[in-house]
């Protein structure tokens, strides 16, 4: 049950944030409603039971994901890849495409999309390291790498790669901040 594990580390993940228990979080925290629904049906997705009984299950699960999606205001489609540990941290309008790739330790704030873009052979959707931060309405779009540890402001509109540990503002998104490793640094602060 490798799903359950996944959602263990999204619970711990919120635990961490907030300071309440985890039972406090399973009860109110709409995100982590729509990650148990999109664990489930990933589950179910990527596994190698027997088409028709994969095909009547991913069925039920669909309803059900439509109903988290009413209810929480979060498109989690089940053929996305979501790593350990996601965060969403407010209720509704997080929409994630089916062909997103993202790493763990994420944070999703209200708003957020990240999505399938260009054309050709540039169509696709982005791929997302580990502990990238996405701020509220932020849009992400097109087949991109973010780096691991990146920061995407709010109201960023980002259809270019991020660099690790950079962080990104504006529409479209710009390089404001990139942090240096503090080992490279001198004595006197220079590199």
């Amino acid at each position: 049950m490798k799903w359950l594990a996944a959602y263990r580390e999204d619970i711990r993940q919120y635990t961490a944030l907030s300071g309440k228990s985890a039972i406090h979080q399973i009860l109110t925290q709409q995100g982590l409603w729509a990650l148990m629904q999109y664990r489930m049906a990933s589950a179910v997705y990527r596994s190698s039971w027997p088409y028709f009984l994969k095909r009547l299950v991913l069925v039920f699960l669909g309803i059900w994901q439509k109903l988290i999606e009413v209810v929480t205001g979060i498109h989690l489609p089940c053929s996305a890849e979501i790593g350990d540990g996601l965060y969403i941290g407010h209720f509704s309008h997080v929409i994630l495409s089916s062909d997103v790739v993202m790493g763990c330790n994420c944070l999703l704030s209200q708003g957020v999309n990240i999505g399938v873009s260009g054309r050709g052979e540039q169509r696709g959707a982005p791929i997302i390291g580990d502990r990238v931060y996405f701020g509220v309405n932020a849009t992400v779009a097109g087949k991109i790498r973010i780096g691991n540890d990146a920061i995407i402001g709010a109201n960023s509109l980002v259809v270019c790669d991020v660099p690790e540990a950079c962080t990104v503002v504006g529409v479209p998104a710009q390089i404001i901040v990139r942090q240096v490793d503090e080992s490279r640094l001198s004595q006197n602060g220079q590199l």
